[in-house]
């Protein structure tokens, strides 16, 4: 495993204790010396700096101090190649764009906390890189935080179970919080100290065993989610309606670019507020598929037609490339901003 700089430091560190400690002890036998002499002894032939000896030394003295110095000097080149590797491996620029992902961490107001960086909240991670949300991980192992912050993303090294971690990450200001850690017990721990410390936050939790969705329910998670489970019902469709999967994956790509769902509310005395879709001209100004609508305090409508409504406070979920959903979420607010 690859050492840390602050564990290389306290190699150097050690290694020059022990030398110390060594030559003191080596002198004061051969030189019959109190310990005061014995250091005074040893600092001087580590550190070359030619002061005279407190007494003659003997054959078997002259070769312990030809060591000494060797030894000496062996330790300060270490100590000078690992800084100088300390600098090459960009030591240095870790530092300051540790202390700039700080500042932007402490900055941050409705975000997303992921908590853990294993195989669902990697994938996580992805999808958040790729359509641009706001987010910070938390990961309890350092040399996969120390991947992340590499690679650009605001990661903070802690467990996600304890307050003070959720705190550094903005807890009171985030919207919302996905929890993937490793097993179902740490993200119930997660889930109640969130949902203490800001009540109104959105929680989407794994669930990895069977029956652990209830109980991450009852601990504070809005949603939950098995990998396993949603993996298992892929595969089988794979096997029995391999066709109805491939057209799947192929709606959510257009020229290489991955298209999203997205939800727009129509607000009150927008310019599409009370019109019809075909009077909206939705599709034609925008490209999105309108999949369905959603009246205030309705049930939900798949396939509108083109006579369909567009009452105040309505929802229409739409499917196409993110950009132009924000383009219709600026047509159905009240700015009238196209």
């Amino acid at each position: 495993m690859r050492k840390s700089p602050l564990e290389k430091g306290w190699i150097v560190l050690i290694l020059i204790v022990t030398l110390i400690a060594i030559g003191t002890v080596g002198y004061m036998i051969l030189t019959n010396s109190s310990l005061i002499d014995g250091l005074y002894m040893t600092i001087i032939t580590i550190s070359t700096v030619g002061y005279r000896e407190i007494t003659d030394l003997t054959p078997a003295g002259k070769i312990f101090t030809i060591f000494i110095i060797i030894s000496g000097l062996g330790i300060v080149s270490y100590s000078l190649l690992k800084a100088v590797s300390f600098l090459i491996d960009g030591g240095v620029n870790r530092i300051f764009r540790r202390r700039a992902m700080e500042k932007q961490i402490a900055n941050m107001v409705d975000h997303i906390i992921v908590c853990g960086a294993g195989q669902t909240g990697s994938s996580v991670i992805e999808q958040f890189t790729l359509i641009k949300t706001k987010f910070i991980v938390v990961e309890h192992q350092e040399a996969r935080a120390t991947e992340l912050a590499d690679a650009g993303i605001p990661v903070i090294c802690g467990d996600a179970t304890t307050e003070d971690v959720l705190i550094q990450a903005g807890i009171s200001q985030a919207k919302g919080m996905v929890s993937c850690l490793d097993n179902d017990a740490h993200n119930v721990y997660s889930i109640l100290t969130a949902r203490e410390l800001n009540p109104n936050l959105y929680i989407v939790s794994r669930s990895i065993e069977k029956g652990s969705a209830k109980k991450l329910k009852r601990a504070g998670a809005d949603k939950t989610i098995s990998p396993n489970e949603i993996g298992g019902v892929r595969m089988a469709y794979l096997m029995l309606k391999p066709q109805v999967v491939s057209f799947l994956d192929i709606i959510t790509r257009f020229d290489d670019e991955l298209l999203e769902l997205g939800e727009v509310t129509v607000e009150v005395e927008s310019e599409i507020s009370s019109l019809m879709i075909k009077d909206a001209s939705i599709p034609k100004r925008t490209g999105l598929i309108i999949i369905a609508i959603q009246s205030p305090g309705g049930k939900l409508r798949f396939n509108p037609g083109p006579n369909e409504l567009l009452p105040p406070g309505c929802s229409m979920l739409v499917l196409g490339k993110l950009d132009k959903i924000e383009m219709l979420r600026a047509i159905a607010s009240n700015k009238n901003g196209e």
